[in-house]
């Protein structure tokens, strides 16, 4: 039985052509670099890294991928690199991905979440050989009532700040394209809704674990905002790996997996961020108190999870990695990429060591 985890030559994913927009962000940069471990022929269409240092830089992915510099919001230079590289898998992960800047910056941000989506679904649609596309959208898109209920894919699309409302306006999309042009033919598509997803090379603003990781690097005390909201937290890996699992279904052709899901961690892991805190200094060695920044600030969702049943059931998809683990996964990639180990090795080793834990075995879905 071949898994993900295996490169051969006869591996689904060996020689296979990949899309992936916003690989030079966070998440993207470690699909890419699992994709090209597994042996997938992969070209990535996206802005220059968004932060500085990028695990993008550290981990030199430009060498591994095609490399394509451009903007989702340029409908014209997305669908060129559609038409020349003739994709059979898309991960459309490209996004303005940050709740504060959406505030500052509406207008960009709908046009690249909202707009940029239509401008790769419409660019998919006009190539043959296209088979799979899997548009990655947020457990934010939900209209967010604030229950202790985690959210099912069937719970109405909302989002009370810009960004989280694009990515619901985003799942609109995708809804109407299938129904509109992918219903019978062309590729399979599917949208999915991850947690917050957490992990060593994130070096974003405004985001709870590189804040942190900034603090505990330069031993000042970090400073928090809402120390009570309740997140799904996620290592990078489980998110990543449901997105791959629900690709190689839609591969095989398998419609019934056309549709919405979730990918979240456990429920016992949709923690408070004082929670996160205490677990992250406690896992670099750190026992400062951390401040409460008591500034104003715009407004964010107090309690959010997600209900991940059906990718349980219908995918064999679950969390492998509880969330004291995956924090200190967090702490060694970014311990030892500071003391001089490559960054690429240290990412690719922890890739190894999810695969390992997963112990998913697929059966071969798609033909060549």
């Amino acid at each position: 039985m071949e898994t993900l985890v295996n490169a051969a030559a006869g591996s689904l994913w060996a020689g296979r052509r990949v899309l992936v927009t916003g690989h030079t962000g966070f998440k993207g940069s470690w699909l890419s670099l699992w994709l090209h471990h597994m042996g997938a022929e992969v070209t990535g269409f996206a802005l220059p890294p968004p932060t500085e240092p990028s695990l993008f830089e550290a981990a030199r992915i430009g060498e591994l991928v095609r490399h394509v510099e451009g903007d989702v919001r340029d409908a014209a230079a997305l669908r060129r690199t559609v038409e020349e590289n003739e994709p059979e898998v898309i991960f459309h992960l490209a996004a303005q991905p940050l709740v504060r800047l959406s505030y500052r910056e509406p207008v960009e941000t709908y046009a690249t979440n909202v707009m940029g989506t239509v401008h790769l679904l419409d660019a998919a649609r006009h190539v043959a050989g296209v088979k799979a596309i899997v548009c990655v959208t947020s457990d934010k898109c939900y209209e967010n009532r604030e229950w202790i209920w985690p959210y099912r894919e069937s719970d109405p699309m909302g989002g009370h700040d810009p960004y989280s409302n694009s990515k619901g306006c985003a799942e609109l999309v995708v809804s109407a394209w299938r129904s509109s042009f992918f219903a019978d033919e062309g590729p399979l598509l599917a949208s999915a809704r991850a947690g917050n997803v957490i992990g060593g090379g994130d070096w974003a603003d405004d985001r709870l674990i590189p804040d942190l990781i900034r603090a505990l690097a330069s031993s000042t005390a970090p400073l928090i905002r809402s120390p009570g909201s309740v997140r799904p937290w996620q290592h990078v890996l489980e998110a990543l790996h449901g997105y791959l699992m629900l690709a190689e279904y839609l591969l095989a052709g398998e419609r019934q997996f056309a549709s919405g899901w979730n990918f979240g961690p456990s429920d016992e892991d949709a923690r408070p961020v004082s929670w996160i805190v205490d677990r992250l200094q406690a896992a670099w060695g750190d026992h400062s108190a951390a401040l409460a920044d008591s500034g104003p600030g715009p407004h964010e969702a107090t309690l959010l999870r997600l209900d991940s049943s059906k990718a349980r059931a219908e995918l064999g998809w679950r969390p492998v990695l509880p969330l004291d683990v995956a924090l200190g996964w967090i702490s060694e990639w970014h311990k030892a990429v500071a003391a001089g180990v490559d960054a690429r090795t240290v990412t690719a080793n922890q890739i190894a060591r999810y695969t390992a834990k997963t112990a998913l075995e697929t059966a071969p879905r798609a033909a060549a």
